[in-house]
């Protein structure tokens, strides 16, 4: 597969490939997935007979750079990532349907409340806690993994956010001897873009008010039948912010959801 690149705004080069025909599908990934390492590649062949599939490589991740890197936790670095959207959109042809997952999830939400020329949104499991179904996420946690892909501790980043996310401590011990833990150590230093976008919506409360009335594209807020339940409320809550939102469970699926179980439901509600 070719490598294509387009230049988001503060210059970072940001690289993506193409495959399929159809209606341009943009799919986003969540922390430390690229095209090398994570779910969009099988997702990508699952959907490309019914759509142009465009996968690219979030900021820092794989073949994509960082020119000017942002503040964790402040509105530059979600705006960075949302322009580095924008310019895959742009790349295929100004308008797309975007599939996200995880916090890819809510980066896309975040596209559509700036606007960008998106025509629908699929948006599996972003991970909130909207609730006290599950303790919050310390607030300083993007800082703290931060500090520690800096201080060339990548390894030490990315297992403290295995653990947050609910790794057992054991079976982080022996992904550490992996070939692919050294992938995900590799673009440790990506995870605080990841905590701009999702940990002010980590913190066991619901959304802001009104938060998502600028999203004005059709919403499809997707769990697993089998993840936990501040996952499956904090979907149905962004369902219910969104002013065009639907609530669907995959059965069988967790986090990790399969692309066989995904793709039908993304080619049902696209339309295509």
């Amino acid at each position: 597969m070719t490598t294509k690149t387009t230049t988001s705004a503060d210059g970072s080069t940001i690289a993506y490939e193409v495959t399929g025909s159809g209606p341009a599908l943009v799919l986003v990934d969540g922390a430390l997935c690229y095209r090398e390492m994570g779910p969009s590649k099988d997702l990508a062949a699952a959907l490309s007979d019914t759509f142009t599939v465009y996968r690219y490589d979030r900021r820092g991740r794989g073949e994509s750079t960082i020119a000017k890197p942002a503040t964790p936790g402040t509105a530059e670095a979600v705006e960075q990532e949302v322009a580095d959207l924008g310019a895959v959109i742009e790349a295929a042809g100004g308008h797309a349907y975007l599939l996200g997952q995880s916090s890819g999830a809510a980066l896309a939400l975040e596209a559509a409340r700036a606007e960008l020329s998106i025509d629908a949104i699929l948006a599996y499991e972003a991970p909130f806690i909207l609730d006290d179904t599950h303790e919050p996420n310390d607030a300083d946690l993007g800082d703290r993994v931060g500090k520690l892909a800096e201080s060339g501790r990548r390894a030490a980043a990315v297992e403290l956010f295995l653990r947050t996310v609910g790794m057992p401590w054991i079976a982080v011990k022996v992904m550490r001897l992996t070939p692919a833990f050294k992938k995900l150590s590799a673009v440790a230093h990506t995870l605080p873009y990841d905590f701009s976008i999702v940990l002010p919506f980590e913190q066991g409360l619901p959304l802001p008010r009104n938060y998502y009335e600028r999203v004005k594209v059709p919403v499809l807020s997707v769990a697993g039948s089998k993840s936990p339940t501040y996952m499956t409320n904090a979907q149905q809550a962004i369902s219910k912010a969104v002013p065009e939102g639907r609530y669907v469970v995959l059965d069988g699926q967790n986090h990790m959801v399969k692309a066989d179980a995904l793709a039908p439901v993304a080619t049902e509600f696209f339309g295509a």
